[in-house]
């Protein structure tokens, strides 16, 4: 953000729509707010469980809903999970990632790409209008807080956080950046993701302007009056785009998509299997607050900028050993794994040097088949010294020790539109 537009929002204040954004002396809205409050309470279930707007469409399609970061989501669909990952791979596939958390980031006396580099070891002063960028939250112990993407749209930043890291990290934003920038949760919108190779012919063609689209671009569209927020990005490994779009607006726009011969509504476990061989992580199993971007493999998301040479090193939480590491490398880093034979080896299998004896020397942190790959692959941590493709370590399982191969990430190559 400019000096300029930071002053554009110095005066200001709270206006009665109750969207809880400044607005300016005229009463002109701020960016994001739809001019109206949001809803007291979010719908739940029976159960308790948080509903996204989609909810009552994915019971329709026959999802099978379980509890996931406390809201009540699918599964899978009657395809199944691995007819499911294999359709995206090949054609597109729709999510409902409505549970990640929206936000808000609009300058009022401060810009607010300055104030967020106080929070991420990333170059946010220089992130393009129209581009967007993979972050990280992280604490005084360099270790990670949560990963999310952050967009520049011009006068604001548009972030997307995880689902279970939602509360904290809010709490984290207004803490260090309130009241020179303004924090808004967006409550009001869904959030889809279209992925897979047919996924830009399927949306261009209600959208014609997002074939123009590169991997990490974002721009605004409108659909039949309805302004969508659009990235072409994921986090399957596949081609394809995030679309932000009004909540009451949000099951017509799915319908749209769905009607397409190429696209089927996509669950969790698909997601799950997707990102696991596009080697991504997932947050509270690959990385958490115990883990440091070097340790997770993550160095090639901290920009040269923000580095101990860079010229504006540090200032962000965990600097100090973060810099370190990068300099001199971690004691244990994240690997892909995989397994002999075929049975899967999951989260928590204990990896050993040898066949027999000897203390555990790592970790299995996401693990399960890979329908692309043909076989079960893994992710974990082990020593330094033993990361070069092909080292044979032994994974637990039952009692019995099972050789497992260090791999090298990804396990089947992204497929981005550059």
């Amino acid at each position: 953000m400019t000096e300029r537009t930071a002053d554009k929002y110095a005066d200001w204040q709270s206006h009665d729509c109750g969207c809880g954004m400044p607005h300016g002396p005229d009463g002109g809205h701020a960016p994001g707010c739809d001019g109206a409050a949001p809803e007291a309470g979010e719908a739940r279930t029976e159960e308790g469980l948080l509903k996204t707007p989609l909810h009552a469409l994915h019971e329709e399609l026959g999802g099978k809903m379980v509890e996931f970061a406390g809201y009540s989501m699918p599964v899978q669909y009657p395809m199944g999970v691995l007819k499911e990952h294999l359709h995206t791979r090949e054609k597109a596939g729709l999510f409902d990632v409505s549970h990640m958390g929206q936000v808000l980031l609009v300058p009022r006396k401060a810009a607010a790409a300055e104030k967020l580099e106080t929070l991420v070891p990333q170059d946010i002063i220089g992130l393009k209008e129209g581009r967007q960028r993979y972050a990280l939250f992280t604490n005084d112990a360099g270790g990670l807080e949560d990963d999310l993407m952050v967009a520049n749209k011009g006068d604001h930043l548009f972030l997307v956080v995880n689902a279970a890291r939602k509360a904290p990290d809010i709490a984290r934003l207004r803490a260090g950046l309130e009241p020179d920038v303004v924090v808004k949760h967006v409550t009001t919108r869904a959030l889809l993701a279209l992925q897979g190779p047919k996924a830009e012919a399927v949306l261009s063609a209600l959208a014609p302007e997002v074939a123009e689209m590169r991997f990490m671009d974002v721009r605004d569209v409108v659909v039949d009056g309805v302004e969508l927020w659009v990235s072409r990005s994921g986090y399957t490994g596949e081609d394809g785009y995030e679309i932000s779009v009004p909540a009451d607006a949000a099951e017509d726009f799915a319908r749209k998509l769905l009607a397409h011969d190429d696209v089927a509504p996509i669950g969790l476990g698909a997601r799950d299997s997707l990102r696991l061989e596009a080697g991504l992580c997932l947050y509270g199993h690959d990385i958490d607050e115990t883990t440091t971007p070097v340790e997770a493999a993550l160095s090639w998301a901290i920009q040269k900028v923000r580095r101990a040479d860079g010229a504006r090193a540090g200032g962000f939480p965990g600097a100090g050993r973060i810099h370190a590491e990068l300099a001199e490398s971690a004691s244990r880093v994240r690997v892909g794994l995989t397994p002999e034979g075929r049975a899967p080896m999951r989260e928590g299998v204990a990896l050993f040097a040898a066949e027999d004896g000897a203390e555990p020397v790592g970790v299995i942190t996401s693990g399960g088949f890979g329908p692309s790959v043909g076989g079960p692959v893994a992710m974990g941590y082990v020593p330094a010294a033993l990361t070069a493709p092909g080292t044979v370590l032994y994974g637990e399982l039952r009692g019995r020790r099972l050789p497992v191969a260090v791999a090298k990430l990804p396990f089947v190559a992204a497929n981005f539109k550059r």
